[in-house]
């Protein structure tokens, strides 16, 4: 898979994505009262009441910059302020654009953990990413015979025990991402599709129960996002290359 990174910085994104681009943007979620205050004055007023609900300030300031973020993201996507973003909801709750369909149909997805979020963006094709914090699981292993499939679960346990944590954030996130991607969230038992496990191995949709040719409808790709992280991105179609960017909050 071919990448191509930004400055660090992450200033000035071209408006719009090319038809062959995927755009995943790294963004920070470390809060400061300044940068809160600004991305809040960007959400809309069930968005903040959705952050207000958050018991814990530091869950407040998450949720408050990731959706500035991505309202920010997205503005230079569609060429609109960012507070006029509507969002639409499917069925199991995934996210698209609710304005009239843009010139380039945007679809997106995000996903947070600790104090990273990951913002995925791509003209006409459909995709999730997920985004993991790797930490200590005392019974991850059962989670793994509980959830996932059996090829899966061999692949795991033929890992010595020092390998097996970081395989398993591996395994999940791929899951996750597809899930998110097909927009079936819980309604779709990870035990019925399989992804790569092993270390080394390149990402990929092994099979999926019931559907057969799904598996060559989408590609999967881990992402290098952080140290102490694990993530992956789905994707529709093979016909893409991947773009990382750091998003700066200049707005």
């Amino acid at each position: 898979m071919n990448a191509t990174h930004s400055d660090s910085l992450g200033r000035a994104p071209t408006p719009g994505i090319a038809p062959d681009r995927v755009v995943v943007w790294r963004v920070s979620l470390i809060p400061s009262d300044e940068r809160v205050r600004r991305l809040r004055a960007l959400l809309s007023g069930d968005e903040i009441a959705r952050a207000d609900r958050f018991h814990f300030q530091r869950h407040r300031d998450r949720f408050t910059i990731a959706r500035g973020a991505l309202r920010s993201i997205l503005s230079t996507c569609v060429g609109a302020d960012p507070r006029a973003i509507r969002f639409a909801y499917g069925p199991q709750g995934k996210p698209s654009l609710a304005n009239a369909e843009t010139p380039d149909d945007i679809r997106f997805n995000v996903s947070h953990s600790e104090d990273l979020a990951l913002v995925a963006v791509a003209p006409g094709r459909e995709l999730g990413v997920d985004v993991e914090c790797v930490r200590d699981l005392k019974d991850f292993e059962v989670l793994a015979r509980r959830f996932f499939a059996a090829g899966e679960v061999a692949a795991l346990e033929s890992l010595d025990p020092p390998s097996r944590r970081e395989a398993f954030f591996a395994c999940w996130t791929r899951k996750e991402a597809f899930l998110k991607a097909k927009g079936g969230g819980l309604s779709v038992p990870l035990r019925e599709f399989e992804v790569s496990v092993l270390p080394g191995e390149e990402a990929a949709l092994r099979g999926v129960e019931w559907d057969p040719s799904e598996a060559a409808r989408w590609r999967l790709a881990s992402l290098s996002v952080a140290e102490g992280y694990a993530a992956a991105l789905a994707v529709e179609g093979d016909d893409w290359t991947l773009e990382m960017r750091e998003w700066a909050d200049t707005a």
